[in-house]
């Protein structure tokens, strides 16, 4: 269904003969040009008025006009055909005398309906007296065709360093979400900066973590990684790789499904966390991490109100990745109806369920079974995926990519001794054993050889052993509930 345009929402109101109208946007600017071009074409002869508490009424009048209720007495006294943006008057809606001449308009105003009040805020929607008599408008944010015009004007200031054809397209993606004034200062700091091409997505998604660092509970990952990055788990990487082009506004607007999140879960070390930021990655979209121990410590007020306000944020920045990291922790099965863990999990079943297309929840558990029935069905996450302990081939990837990460070359080391010695590891054990023989022969000024990496992996215990038990009741859980993240079953002494 496509999404209705602020504008179409304002020729509703005017269509209902709604005198007093609130609209909720901190982009001034962007709502007066809409408002300028309906004026006309909403009332015959209609024009746009504003009133600012430090200019008064424009086009002003002879009598001073910036105390709000001498301008809503000119108002009543004098209508103006079309719109009058009352740019400030949010600020005063507590003051009895503004209520009542509001109150007063709206009675006057649509006898004969030649013009229409806008209250301007950016804050949230009006919950006072006049609640029923305003109608409320909450413009999206931009689109694309207003995003890449804001941006074509910023480029026109730099010819050199205009952004090259094959990025363009990825670029507009990520300032989605952003003010057209947000987007100009981020292309001004973009392109005057002569930042390298590399850095361009980066750029832009720290004006998005300017956003989510208001929250206070939204933490943004910086993802520069890709699947490539990611050993074994070829099953999960290459359905993260085909649904690639289907995350952006084109699909969106050919109808084409959107992918809307997967939970990751299996044992812990094996790839669930890297998996969810590398998404992000091959994506070129934003990462934020849900913290919810922030969500639940109170800091930020009621947890359902906490939580409910992240949500909203999300949204503000998307198209992102929401991460949230052992989500058995904290949105288990609530114990108690009525409690603050079972309203914040309701409300976010029904979030997942209606959220905004371009938002992709990336979950990772450690003990699925913690998580209800509810939560893992099939139109919530798009999959469930299953992280066994890495098999011969899955070791082999994952010791190549950690020797070059850590500058060591691979075909210097025997890998088929390092895969036999590091079965029942994880991979965070493997990546482990490589780093310590690589601080250890780093102090004696030498690359890591075979046996370094052989003795560290030796002297570690691993967690397939420490928690076998748990580790066999969620490979059992998993076994016909969940798809296998790598194609390779583990055949290895921990099976």
């Amino acid at each position: 269904m496509p999404l209705i345009r602020w504008e179409d929402e304002i020729v509703r109101a005017v269509h209902g003969r709604h005198p007093l109208i609130y609209l909720q946007s901190p982009e001034e600017e962007r709502v007066i040009e809409g408002l300028r071009a309906l004026a006309p074409k909403c009332f015959a002869g209609g024009t746009l008025s504003t009133w600012s508490c430090i200019s008064g009424l424009e086009p002003a009048e002879k009598e001073d006009t910036t105390d709000p209720v001498a301008a809503l007495r000119h108002l009543i006294a004098h209508p103006r055909p079309g719109f009058c943006l009352m740019r400030d008057l949010s600020a005063f809606l507590e003051d009895p005398k503004v209520t009542r001449g509001l109150r007063e308009a709206y009675f006057t105003l649509r006898r004969d309906y030649k013009s229409a009040l806008v209250v301007l805020s950016p804050l949230a929607s009006y919950q006072g007296s006049l609640a029923k008599q305003f109608y409320y408008v909450e413009p999206a944010p931009p689109p694309q065709e207003e995003l890449s015009a804001k941006v074509a004007l910023v480029e026109k200031l730099y010819p050199p360093d205009r952004l090259p054809p094959e990025l363009r397209p990825h670029a507009l993606l990520a300032l989605s979400g952003l003010t057209l004034d947000e987007t100009e200062h981020v292309m001004h700091r973009v392109l005057g900066s002569g930042a390298p091409r590399e850095s361009i997505l980066q750029e832009i998604f720290s004006a998005k973590q300017t956003i989510a660092r208001q929250a206070g509970f939204l933490e943004f990952v910086p993802s520069v990684l890709d699947t490539s990055a990611v050993g074994g788990l070829d099953n999960a990487r290459r359905w993260v790789e085909e649904r690639r082009g289907l995350f952006s506004h084109a699909a969106v607007a050919a109808g084409l499904p959107i992918p809307r999140g997967v939970l990751i879960m299996g044992i812990s070390g094996c790839g669930k966390s890297l998996l969810a930021k590398c998404i992000a990655g091959l994506w070129q979209v934003p990462l934020f991490r849900l913290n919810m121990s922030l969500i639940f410590s109170g800091l930020y007020g009621s947890p359902e109100g906490a939580f409910h306000t992240a949500l909203r944020t999300i949204e503000a920045v998307a198209p992102a990745v929401l991460w949230i990291d052992e989500m058995e922790a904290s949105l288990s099965s609530p114990k108690e109806p009525g409690s603050p863990q079972a309203m914040t999990f309701s409300t976010f079943l029904t979030w997942l369920q209606e959220k905004p297309p371009l938002i992709f929840v990336a979950a990772t558990a450690n003990r699925i079974e913690m998580l209800p029935p509810e939560i893992i069905r099939k139109g919530r996450f798009d999959e469930v995926f299953f992280c066994d302990l890495p098999d011969d081939q899955d070791r082999a990837d994952i010791i190549q990519i950690t020797l070059q990460r850590n500058g060591v070359d691979p075909s210097t080391v025997d890998i088929n001794r390092l895969i036999a010695c590091t079965d029942t590891k994880n991979g965070a054990e493997i990546e482990q054993s490589i780093i310590a023989a690589r601080i250890e022969a780093g102090q004696q000024g030498r690359l890591p050889s075979t046996q370094d990496i052989y003795n560290k992996a030796q002297y570690m215990v691993p967690l397939s052993q420490t928690m076998s038990e748990q580790i066999k009741a969620i490979r059992n859980w998993a076994l016909k509930r969940a798809t296998p993240a790598s194609s390779r079953p583990y055949m290895g002494a921990a099976r």
